[in-house]
């Protein structure tokens, strides 16, 4: 069998150019998360098996973020620092109370940033970092900048 290795495939459906992926363990509970607090929805999804994830794709929005467990032989344990992005101001503070209800830990509470956006942090089980933010202002670069001079460091 030959493969023309000149032909171009389209990424799948959610895949973008950069995809971000985690290896955390206890991944099934990891992705649960996702799913309780983010609403994610698990496409692709294969165990072991011992019932480790060898590799998991959810969507969140218009994004796939790839799951899977560390293993001998394979990738060691990184969690990864994510933004997701929300509709409004209002639902930054929803999803921050559904991450904590879901077994997030607070990193950090809603609030209103310098730069436009509100903001809040949590960190999973996995030790993943999840910035739930959204843009509730449209500023300028001068904006931000003028904004950035007047903080008290």
């Amino acid at each position: 069998m030959s493969i023309d290795m000149s032909r171009n495939f389209q990424r799948p459906e959610g895949h973008h150019v950069v995809t971000p992926a985690f290896i955390v363990p206890r991944a099934a509970k990891v992705i649960e998360f996702v799913q309780r607090a983010f609403g994610g929805e698990v496409v692709e999804r294969y165990d072991g098996p011992n019932g480790e994830v060898f590799h998991a794709e959810v969507r969140l929005g218009d994004s796939i973020v790839m799951v899977g467990e560390p293993h001998e032989g394979g990738h060691e344990a990184m969690p990864a620092a994510l933004s997701f992005y929300v509709a409004n101001g209002e639902a930054v503070d929803t999803i921050y109370r559904r991450a904590l209800a879901a077994g997030a830990t607070s990193v950090a509470e809603p609030v209103n940033q310098f730069y436009g956006y509100r903001s809040a942090s949590v960190k999973d089980l996995g030790g993943n970092h999840w910035t739930i933010c959204a843009v509730i202002e449209a500023l300028t670069k001068e904006e931000v900048l003028r904004r950035m001079a007047g903080r008290k460091q």
